[in-house]
């Protein structure tokens, strides 16, 4: 089957969780919006009656759509080997990856914080004072729950020896923390080891080394989650 994938065509956003997975499991998949006349289908897909998604990313698979990144990971992760068996493990995973959505929302709001409907220049001296409080509070937290996780499970990825889309992911949050605040997450880094050569491991497979080399992957930029804002990084 060719997955049709349905995101904005500018950004890795939330959308990239998805393309990790795709491209890890060596699925066909054409990411639509990024083709000719894609985000006019991609709205279109939208304002369809039904169920139809609220927002991108969505999944189209045969005559399902499939909306929201933990939904379709879920789905994803259990036709690709990318998630356990077990109906506990495979809860058990889509938890972690709840968890991380809850962290990417906090990680957007560092430079957002009063919300999207203003730029980012309109509400600097906040963003200033979130982007404190998150490095200060958040990422010990997060990172440090994922941290321990993986220690505890003792193995090579957060489930053992298979890699899952949650190890997919965590590659992307460590990635793009070291892109948006490059002085801080250097800082930090000494405190979540097991995570940076999780890191490492990831971006080493072959599927994925491939993708990151490739023009599929979109580089980081001032649009997407991560943003990279010196007044931040302080």
């Amino acid at each position: 089957m060719r997955y049709e994938l349905y995101y904005w065509p500018e950004i890795q956003g939330r959308g990239e969780y998805v393309r990790l997975a795709l491209e890890e499991a060596g699925a066909a998949y054409v990411d639509v919006a990024r083709e000719g006349n894609g985000t006019p289908k991609m709205l279109r897909v939208m304002e369809q009656g039904g169920t139809p998604p609220f927002a991108p990313p969505f999944l189209k698979a045969g005559k399902l759509v499939i909306g929201q990144t933990a939904n379709i990971l879920l789905y994803l992760g259990a036709r690709h080997s990318l998630a356990p068996k077990t109906e506990a493990g495979k809860l058990w995973l889509h938890q972690l990856q709840l968890t991380i959505a809850d962290f990417v929302l906090e990680i957007h709001d560092t430079h957002h914080p009063l919300g999207p409907s203003l730029y980012y220049e309109d509400q600097k001296a906040p963003a200033k004072r979130r982007s404190e409080a998150f490095w200060n509070e958040r990422v010990p937290k997060y990172l440090g729950y994922f941290e321990r996780i993986l220690k505890d499970g003792g193995g090579t990825y957060v489930t053992g020896r298979r890699v899952s889309y949650v190890d997919l992911s965590l590659f992307q949050i460590i990635d793009g923390l070291r892109y948006a605040f490059p002085k801080r997450m250097t800082a930090f880094e000494d405190a979540v080891p097991g995570l940076l050569e999780l890191r490492d491991r990831v971006a080493a497979r072959p599927n994925i080394k491939a993708y990151l080399a490739s023009d599929r992957r979109i580089p980081f930029n001032e649009s997407g989650i991560f943003r990279r804002y010196k007044e931040l990084d302080a």
